[in-house]
Formats: C-alpha cells, sequence, structure tokens
C-alpha cells in the first residue's frame, strides 16, 4: 500500500468563500470540448445510464482522499481545525436537511463543484459535476506525465511486502517461487482489466464507479468496504512493523504501569501510536505525500542493507531449504499475493495520466521491477538466514551492526508518513455517515481519526504476528480486491463483447482467487489461534 500528487494544495485544502465562487462561475462559464475519455467513445455518459433510482452515493470522498496516492503537491500543513472536506462542505451547504441516507447523496453537487475546484472545463468533469461521484479532476496541465505515473505504480507495488518475501520462501519452498511470477502475471493482467472497465463508459474514474457500473449500488458499496478494510489492515501491519523493529532495537527495554507489565513490543508499540497520532489530525497532508512518495527511496536503502551485511559483513549466503513444502505452502499464499495488492490506487493513477493509452505498460514496467525486487529479496534474505529466516528480514540482520541500525530505523520511519496517509480515506468514508452538521466539525473529526489509530493499536498489540496477519490481508482482501472483482466486474460490463479467451481467463483467475482466498485465509487464522495459544 504506497504512494503521490500533482497540482497546489490539490488534496483536502478548503479555499475561501470568494475562491470557490470564483473556480465555480469558471466552470459554469466554460464551454470547451469534452474528455478523452468522453471523445473516445459513442456511449451515453455513465451516470445517465444508471438512472436516477442509482445515483452516486457513499463514498463521494473517495476519489479526493485516494489521489494523496497518485502525484505529489507543494508541502503545506495546517492542522482540522476549522473545517474538513465533509464539515467544510456541509457547512457551506444551502440545504438544511441533512441527507444521509445511503440511497441519496451525502453533500450537494453545488458544494462538490466548489470545494477545491481550480478553473477547469466542465466537461472534465464528466460525471464528477453533475453525479457528484468524485472529487473534480484537475487541468490537464497539471496531470501526471508518464515518468511519473511509472514511478507512482512503482511506490504502489513495491511496498512492506518485501520484507517478508525471504520467510514466504521459507515457508514454501523454492518451487513457490512460480507463485510468486504467477500472482504477478495474473495481477498485471487484472490491472489491464481495470483500465478496460475505466474505459466502458465516461466519466468512470474510481473503483467505486467500476462496481456501481457492473453491479449497481451494492457493487459501489461493497467494494468500498472491501477497499476501506484494506487500507485499514494496512495501518495495522504498519503499526506491527515499527513496534517489531524498535524492540529490536531496544529489546531490554520494558515499562510497568498501573499495575501492568510491558514488554518491549508493547512499549514500543504504544509509542509508536502516540507519534503517529498528530500525523492523522493534519488536514492537508500534502508534505507526507512527498514523504510517503519516497518509499521506493527508503526500499531500496533496506535492500541495499541486507546485500551489504551478506556481502561486506561476510554472513554470506548458504544453500538450503526445501523444493516444496506443502503444510506450509497457504502461508506461502497470502505473503506473495500481498505484495502485489494496489489495485485501489490504479484507477487513480490511470485518470490522473496526461496520457492514459499508455498506462499498460506504466504497470509492465512496475510489474516487472516489482517482481525483480521481490524475487532479489527472497533469494538473498534465504540463502543469508535459511531457515531461520523471521517474517521481517531486518529483524534477522546482526544488532551490532551500523547497517542492520539503518535498515531497522529507515523501516520504523517509513510508515509516519504512510499511516496517515492511508488511513484518511478511511476516516472520510466514516464522517459521511455523520446524520447532522452540528457533527460535521473538527472536533469530530479529530475524535474519529484518534479513535481509528488507538483500535489499531489494540488489534496489533491483540495478534502482533506481523506474517501472519499479512498472510491473512493478502489471503482475503487482496484475492478480493486484485483478482477476483477486476474479472468480475469486467465480464458484467463487457458481456456483450468479451471474447472466448477473455471469459475463460477471467474465469480461470476468478476460481483461482476464490480456491487461494479460502485456503490463506483459514491458514493464516489458524496460525495466529496457534501462537496465541
Amino acid at each position: 500500500m504506497g504512494m503521490r500528487l500533482d497540482g497546489a494544495d490539490r488534496v483536502l485544502q478548503i479555499e475561501t468563500d470568494d475562491e470557490e465562487n470564483e473556480a465555480h462561475d469558471t466552470i459554469d462559464g466554460d464551454d470547451d470540448s469534452g474528455s478523452d475519455l468522453t471523445n473516445n467513445s459513442p456511449q451515453a455518459p455513465f451516470h445517465s445510464q444508471i438512472g436516477n433510482h442509482d445515483s452516486p452515493t457513499w463514498p463521494q470522498s473517495y476519489r479526493k482522499s485516494m489521489d494523496m496516492f497518485t502525484g505529489v503537491t507543494p508541502p503545506s500543513l495546517s492542522f482540522l481545525k476549522g473545517s474538513s472536506l465533509l464539515s467544510s462542505a456541509y457547512l457551506r451547504s444551502q440545504n438544511p436537511t441533512p441527507q444521509h441516507s445511503l440511497s441519496k447523496p451525502l453533500i450537494s453537487s453545488q458544494i462538490l463543484e466548489k470545494e477545491d475546484v481550480p478553473p477547469l472545463n466542465p466537461s472534465k468533469l464528466s460525471i464528477v459535476s453533475s453525479a457528484i461521484f468524485s472529487a473534480p479532476e484537475l487541468p490537464t496541465s497539471q496531470q501526471c506525465s508518464y515518468t511519473q505515473s511509472v514511478l507512482n505504480a512503482i511506490n504502489a507495488l513495491c511496498g512492506i511486502g518485501i520484507l517478508s518475501t525471504p520467510y514466504a520462501l521459507k515457508e514454501g519452498g523454492w518451487c513457490s517461487l512460480f507463485l510468486l511470477l504467477l500472482f504477478g502475471v495474473i495481477t498485471f493482467y487484472t490491472g489491464t482489466l481495470l483500465k478496460k472497465c475505466l474505459e466502458s463508459f465516461p466519466g468512470i474514474e474510481t473503483y467505486l464507479d467500476i462496481g456501481q457500473a457492473a453491479f449497481g449500488l451494492f457493487g459501489r458499496i461493497f467494494i468500498a468496504i472491501a477497499l476501506y478494510a484494506e487500507l485499514y489492515s494496512s495501518c495495522i501491519e504498519y503499526l506491527i512493523m515499527m513496534s517489531d523493529n524498535l524492540g529490536a532495537l531496544f529489546p531490554n527495554s520494558h515499562m510497568e504501569f498501573a499495575g501492568f507489565h510491558l514488554d518491549s513490543y508493547q512499549m514500543c508499540a504504544i509509542i509508536s501510536t502516540l507519534v503517529i497520532l498528530p500525523t492523522v489530525w493534519l488536514r492537508n497532508l500534502s508534505l507526507l505525500s512527498i514523504i510517503s512518495a519516497g518509499g521506493v527511496i527508503a526500499l531500496i536503502l533496506v535492500v541495499i542493507c541486507l546485500l551489504w551485511v551478506g556481502v561486506i559483513n561476510e554472513v554470506g549466503f548458504h544453500p538450503s531449504g526445501t523444493a516444496l513444502n506443502i503444510a506450509k505452502f497457504p502461508v506461502t499464499i497470502g505473503l506473495y499475493s500481498f505484495c502485489y495488492g494496489s489495485h485501489s490506487v490504479f484507477p487513480n493513477i490511470y485518470s490522473s495520466m496526461k496520457e492514459p493509452s499508455r498506462f499498460p505498460s506504466v504497470l509492465l514496467i512496475s510489474f516487472s521491477i516489482a517482481f525483480f525486487s521481490y524475487l532479489g529479496v527472497a533469494v538473498c534474505g534465504f540463502l543469508m538466514f535459511g531457515e531461520n529466516t523471521k517474517p521481517q528480514f531486518t529483524l534477522n540482520l546482526p544488532a551490532k551492526l551500523v547497517t542492520s541500525k539503518v535498515a531497522a530505523w529507515t523501516v520504523v520511519v517509513t510508515p509516519l508518513a504512510k499511516y496517515a496517509i492511508t488511513i484518511t480515506p478511511v476516516a472520510f468514508g466514516i464522517e459521511e455517515f455523520l446524520p447532522s452538521r452540528q457533527l460535521r466539525t473538527y472536533g469530530v473529526s479529530i475524535l474519529i481519526r484518534t479513535l481509528l489509530v488507538f483500535s489499531t493499536l489494540v488489534i496489533s498489540l491483540s495478534v502482533p504476528y506481523f506474517g501472519s496477519v499479512m498472510s491473512l490481508i493478502g489471503s482475503s482482501l487482496v484475492m478480493l480486491v486484485s483478482l477476483i472483482l477486476p474479472c468480475a466486474c469486467y465480464i458484467k460490463l463487457s458481456k456483450d463483447r468479451i471474447t472466448r479467451f477473455q471469459l475463460a481467463a477471467c474465469s480461470f483467475i476468478i476460481v483461482v482467487g476464490l480456491v487461494s482466498a479460502v485456503i490463506g485465509t483459514y491458514s493464516a487464522v489458524r496460525n495466529m489461534a496457534y501462537f496465541e495459544d
């Protein structure tokens, strides 16, 4: 789950009333030609085909909040005090009657048009301005170049999953590397299917739009819940990862508090939570987006540390392991699939591109780099540590070495930026359910974010098993979001023109996803129960 943004103050920025009115007037007065999607498709706009009874609904904030993962904005820091995306929009509404039903838009189209909208032509808004699907599109001049899109995709794919690839190899055996390749090929293909789904109707811009186009209101809400669950569970992994590595740096630390004994992991988990907490109160996360976009640099640094320890510090490489370990193979399924869990971001990357037609090559380059990175780290890490390989290879690095400390601190610091950006879409989704304008205040927004952070702390203390939690996320949520749903949506949207080969390929992937999800989820839950005992 990795992260990016173009355009000044694009994320969560609340403008003055004068600026909003000026932007709104500009939109109303602009009659330029339509967007590329509209021009390339002979079909009627998406919002006119779904009908009024199936009008766009929760979550309306998804596109805006997820745009943090697809670009970099100039740094601008401010806290939630004064307004948030939803509270500000609601309080400025001219309609005193709150609209909080799932069957009605939560925020009026007039307000969403005015919120954070730079001057641009109305056709570029497509369904955004009229159907309230998501935040307005940026002007073309501020969209991502091809190189930026490639970097965004690489940053999304090359995440914390790389820490567990040596452990996955140990658990599944050498033949399991074929599974790493298979999942890479399948998820690349499903990424291209998402592109085709986005092009099926003019105006579809997010994964949620795809779900609604394919399966109506139920599809939109179901996919939203799945994506938010994936983001939330990633925050739990960040906290476990930070706590494990801080605990390894300070193994003898402990604390007695109110009659409770806290070991090094528990104490570090609480400290990590308190350090993270202020970052989720930020209204404008553009600075954190820039830091988070450096995830690729952090990844390269950690990999260099691993190779340095293996080659320079003479830990060495020692061939070992089995060809195939059937008993523990299900764990490997979840760990490898987690590595490719970035499909929630791909529609935003596609929608932000200056040249969307080049999106398949963006996927090809990013998936190729990700696969060879995962493969290289898995092989090197397992050859270095053998059967002693831990769920995070940073925990295997000799504690006395400076290189090991650099790797550990890198892994600790990186989630500080990623956590806030990852939890913010979830917080916005919850805020949309607030029923009255009195509740849409900055105090309530801070309370929601605080409760979310402490809930991840409780879970990370209850199940502090990095490998098992990652395997559970990969087996259940990633299989659903990255394999099953893209194929199901494509079959539904292209049922009149899908070829037999495409239908067979999609059906095969759905079966693989379902079987892997059942086996991997059961195995991960069983392992966590075993550790508890």
